[in-house]
């Protein structure tokens, strides 16, 4: 249990089937209380309405009470979420939803248990209902066409804000993905997001990005700092480098680095997150030396760290950043050592300081350790378990339609009913290219297009926030490799890595080149050969 929760007046119990037949057996209905270790909002909730002694007592009294922490049981944040942290879920025992919010002061919170219990006086368990994302378990299946990419384009320019750079009018959040996606399609869109992102995202002073802006100028971030979005910002601005030879991105991304490798780092791998302390990011950097830095959660999660392999080798393999490079390492070592199976499958955490280990074969962490283990193997010719891994997830994990669940089809609530998150299966799809693309193994490229094939009825009802999900059809329908006939870290293979664009993959020592050449495949086919790093050049940049 959470130390905020423990401050509380409230008698938590944990997540699980006992809390469940507790509610049954006394004819009570379930309060879950989700909440985000970095979250100031979940603090203040904990500190105020939960910390009331009459609001605890009635919780106590008529519910069971239920503390769930989001970052270590994603199952259960992705069926229960009411759109941000903390959820205030009412539920049956069977676990199906009576209502639910978001933030609750003192008198909302009053407001809201006098009607759930009038409406459970009323109805009993014939109050709740099943979520709509899990009603229909099959996803809208359709063709992999050009108009895939097409749309995606017109999202970009509906969605542009001229004004202030990034997608939207509201809330801004930074969206790395979709700016690597605009790199190759709509670049000053890209370069002036990553120029807003840059100066008003960043802490100068403490290094590290914030998560997100309550306005459309960028002008009020959420202060909290999660290690997977730093990271693949490092990625976003590491390919901004790429295109543009811009210093600036090169310095933020070197800058990011820092921040993770210094705040983040646990000693053995990178830890999950920094809380956001709105008043101590106020101040001054002076001021700052007097005060408490917000705490770190040191959980290491292997999904997280998956993302920061990935983000910091790309920026090694632009820059020959040693740091970036030696941490991302040191990192994969540890998740590999400590939390991926022999059989493939990844544990989603570790907690160092209680040993507590979270469950295993969860869609996102295997997408995001493949993603990681597909770019240690384009960039330092070390793929580790990555076939294992991709073929845990495509084993365990893809249904007969092609869509990957989100993971184990069984567990307390409603974590029995299956659900085909589409952003999960975007990553997992999109590492699977990768991994078909480095191995030329047809099973990786076939599982991909039925995952990708599974979400393509709704391509016209995506939006910005999924453009890797364009981004991979475009890789399955043009698929284009650098197959280099020499090791990692030779001079024709650092030239491939810094002259291919970044939606080309890399392939050190590979069969498919000769020895001391670097071939272009496009679509399995030779199109171009090159023996030097100039006559690589002259093929890639024309």
């Amino acid at each position: 249990m959470d130390d905020s929760a423990d401050a509380t007046k409230v008698e938590w119990r944990e997540w699980g089937e006992d809390a469940f037949a507790t509610a049954e057996r006394a004819g009570k209905p379930v309060l879950l209380s989700l909440w985000a270790p970095w979250s100031e909002d979940c603090r203040e909730m904990d500190e105020t309405t939960y910390s009331e002694p009459r609001i605890a007592a009635n919780v106590n009294d008529g519910f069971v009470p239920v503390r769930v922490n989001v970052d270590r049981r994603p199952r259960v944040r992705d069926r229960y979420n009411m759109g941000g942290f903390p959820s205030t879920v009412f539920a049956t025992p069977d676990g199906e939803v009576i209502t639910g919010a978001t933030f609750l002061g003192v008198d909302g919170f009053r407001e809201i248990l006098d009607a759930v219990r009038r409406t459970w006086d009323g109805k009993g368990a014939a109050a709740g209902s099943i979520p709509r994302q899990l009603g229909d378990a099959d996803p809208p299946t359709g063709e992999l066409s050009a108009r895939v990419e097409e749309h995606m384009v017109e999202q970009l320019l509906a969605a542009y804000d001229e004004e202030f750079g990034g997608w939207g009018t509201d809330v801004k959040f930074p969206l790395p993905r979709t700016i690597e996606f605009a790199l190759v399609r709509a670049r000053d869109q890209a370069t002036r997001t990553l120029e807003a992102v840059r100066t008003r995202l960043f802490d100068t002073y403490d290094g590290g990005f914030y998560r997100f802006s309550h306005n459309r100028n960028w002008g009020s971030p959420q202060r909290e700092k999660l290690v997977d979005e730093n990271a693949a910002l490092v990625r976003a601005f590491a390919h901004g480098y790429r295109y543009t030879g811009e210093d600036a991105y090169r310095e933020t991304a070197e800058d990011t680095v820092e921040y993770l490798t210094t705040d983040l780092w646990t000693g053995d791998a990178f830890a999950a997150s920094q809380g956001g302390n709105d008043a101590y990011y106020r101040q001054e950097a002076t001021e700052r030396e007097d005060g408490e830095a917000p705490p770190v959660d040191g959980t290491v999660f292997a999904g997280h760290n998956g993302v920061a392999v990935d983000g910091l080798l790309t920026l090694a393999a632009y820059t020959d950043d040693e740091r970036a490079r030696r941490y991302a390492e040191r990192a994969r070592d540890h998740v590999l050592a400590e939390l991926v199976g022999e059989d493939g499958s990844v544990v989603h955490f570790g907690d160092p300081e209680t040993g507590e280990v979270g469950e295993a074969g969860l869609l996102s962490s295997q997408a995001r350790v493949l993603s990681g283990l597909t770019t240690s193997a384009s960039v330092l010719g070390e793929p580790g378990p990555m076939t294992a891994v991709a073929d845990y997830a495509i084993d365990a994990l893809q249904g007969e339609a092609g869509a990957f669940r989100d993971g184990p089809g069984e567990g307390a609530g409603l974590l029995d009913r299956p659900l085909y998150p589409l952003d999960t299966n975007v990553d997992a799809a999109d590492a699977l290219v990768e991994t078909w693309l480095l191995t030329d193994d047809d099973r990786y490229r076939e599982a991909a297009e039925a995952a990708l094939s599974a979400f393509a009825g709704a391509t016209d009802r995506m939006g910005v926030e999924v453009a890797t999900y364009a981004s991979a059809v475009a890789r399955l329908r043009d698929p284009r490799v650098v197959a280099v006939g020499t090791e990692a870290g030779s001079d024709l293979h650092r030239a491939a890595l810094r002259l291919a664009d970044h939606e080309t993959v890399v392939a050190p020592a590979d069969d498919r080149a000769g020895e001391g050449e670097a071939v272009v495949l496009a679509d399995g086919e030779a199109e171009d050969r090159a023996s030097s790093p100039d006559e690589l050049e002259t093929v890639l940049t024309g």
